[in-house]
């Protein structure tokens, strides 16, 4: 080792400058990457069949195939989740144990799901085995064996199960989807238990309803994480044998959505629940404000042991238990803006109150920049992050597609967020209060609050529900013939019940006794001989019969 004394300071100041340099270069900072929009589904067309497809070029590919087969769409209830749960089930070439296996060997994931507009199956597997999963695929959606006994030990069970599981939140929000749309899109998720689903749901009409939904209209193919090219290739092998049109017997209840508001309260043991909803922005309107006023309202707290600083994490801080989250829910040709609030009875109450307040805040502009920028912050990374979930963007896009549109622009989309004012988002929460809301209460119906008793236009499901809007005077009058009738009409049918009953505790009596009113005549030489009892006359018949024997 040289020592210090023989080194010069020149170099001593040399070393130590070149120490220096290597120093910072090792602990600079690195330079700000761009940032950008993920990339977007690039629509096409394979063999008469829609395709939205991206590729990042990663190891694994998610594929999945859209159907215009959610519940508003189903003629009769539970169609859909008959469907669903067929799926991966037993093919003209595979069965389901097979599926299973082979999948299971080449490391993929299948999943069926739907919503209340699409009915998505969608397999996630390894990037090189596209074509085995879009062969199974196109099996699913057009060579599935709708067997008996599949129906009746895997398809009913599963049905009863996921009954068994809605609880008063998801009862809740069917029901603000139930009254604010009525049918369509006010079709529930799952049927409740009290849905009589017996004379509807069968394997046969679930048959029906497959051919009525797996047509090359009616259906998209999205894939995330394949090369164009092979999708191509291979969609255009094992997806030209699909049917460009149903030839079911059953057809889509395509009926427009219609807003109409309401109110619904269901005594429910054990839990609580309520719903506030609004008209909200559909997947076709351009409406940022929708957006950005869902993520003002937010609902928990985004960073842990937080309760958050949107007005709805606010308005639930005060009551221990109880949660309240915003959400906007899009559909094709209509929107719901939902506040959903679960926990004890008293603070579901008091948090609804506070709910309705914090929107008549911002209507009444009382919105600092400050929670303007924070609300389009939070509703361009929600944005953004559903994007870039493979699962829900492949649903969005699938969505789109069969109901006629484009995929989203991410990038246009975040640039919309960007104009949004704070007098627009005034403007929204003004429109909000002037509709007619539609509330769903679940729970302890003592406590939970009317709709009136938030300060909300609402029509209640009961005898506000006339679209005459008839006094009392006039119901009453209508209704008091309909007893009368009704009344009267049941006395003559107990009477003629009673007088029956008395008829047949006679005919009993008489026959314990050995007695009957049937009568019997003897005919001898085309004349009638006199009538006497049937009992009368077997004993003269057997005497008669026994007389010769003994002489």
């Amino acid at each position: 080792m040289i020592s210090r004394s023989t080194v010069t300071r020149g170099c001593q100041l040399a070393l130590r400058g070149q120490s220096c340099a290597q120093t910072a270069q090792r602990r600079s900072f690195a330079a700000a990457a761009a940032i950008g929009t993920p990339g977007s589904f690039e629509p096409t067309e394979i063999a008469g069949l829609k395709v939205a497809s991206k590729d990042a070029g990663g190891p694994t590919t998610r594929l999945a195939i859209v159907a215009k087969a959610g519940t508003r769409y189903q003629p009769l209830p539970g169609l859909t989740v008959g469907l669903e749960e067929f799926a991966f089930k037993n093919t003209t070439k595979r069965t389901a144990l097979r599926i299973v296996r082979e999948s299971e060997l080449l490391g993929g994931q299948l999943t069926a799901t739907h919503t209340r507009e699409a009915l998505v199956i969608q397999a996630n597997f390894l990037r090189n085995d596209l074509p085995y999963f879009l062969e199974l695929l196109s099996e699913v959606v057009s060579q599935t064996k709708y067997t008996t006994f599949e129906f009746n030990e895997q398809v009913q069970h599963a049905m009863h199960l996921k009954q068994a599981k809605i609880n008063a939140a998801s009862l809740a929000l069917d029901s603000a989807h139930s009254v604010a749309f009525h049918t369509g899109l006010g079709s529930a998720l799952y049927p409740s238990s009290a849905t009589p689903l017996g004379p509807y749901m069968s394997e046969h009409t679930i048959a029906s309803y497959a051919e009525a939904v797996y047509n090359k209209g009616n259906i998209s193919l999205v894939a995330d994480g394949a090369a164009q090219s092979q999708l191509s290739k291979w969609g255009e092998t094992f997806f030209k044998a699909i049917p460009s049109a149903s030839s079911s017997d059953l057809s889509l209840n395509t009926a427009a959505s219609k807003y109409f508001g309401g109110e619904s309260r269901t005594s429910r043991p054990g839990a609580n629940a309520y719903v506030i909803a609004f008209p909200g922005a559909s997947l076709s309107d351009n409406k940022p404000e929708i957006s950005v006023l869902t993520a003002l309202l937010g609902g928990e707290g985004n960073v842990k042991w937080t309760t958050g600083f949107s007005l709805l994490s606010k308005a639930a801080a005060g009551s221990p238990g109880v949660s309240a989250s915003a959400h906007n829910h899009a559909y094709s040709d209509a929107g719901l803006l939902t506040i959903s609030i679960s926990g004890p009875s008293g603070g579901v109450k008091k948090t609804a109150e506070e709910a309705v307040k914090a929107i008549k805040s911002i209507a009444d502009g009382s919105l600092s920049k400050e929670d303007v920028s924070k609300a389009i912050a939070n509703a361009k990374f929600n944005l953004l992050s559903v994007s870039e979930t493979s699962g829900t963007g492949i649903i969005a896009t699938g969505a789109q597609l069969i109901a006629g549109g484009k995929p989203l622009d991410v990038a246009a989309a975040v640039k919309s967020l960007e104009s949004v004012t704070a007098d627009k988002l005034k403007a929204a929460a003004k429109s909000l209060l002037e509709s007619k809301a539609s509330v769903a209460s679940v729970g302890d119906l003592y406590v939970l609050p009317y709709a009136e008793d938030l300060g909300l236009k609402a029509l209640r499901e009961s005898i506000d529900c006339f679209s005459l809007r008839c006094s009392a005077q006039d119901v009453l009058a209508n209704a008091v013939p309909l007893l009368e009738s009704s009344y009267n009409r049941y006395l003559a049918v107990a009477a003629r019940a009673v007088r029956r009953s008395l008829k047949d505790d006679k005919r009993l009596i008489a026959e314990r006794r050995g007695d009957t009113d049937l009568r019997f005549a003897k005919w001898e030489n085309g004349k009638q001989g006199e009538p006497k009892s049937l009992v009368e006359a077997n004993t003269a018949a057997m005497v008669e019969a026994a007389g010769p024997s003994s002489s």
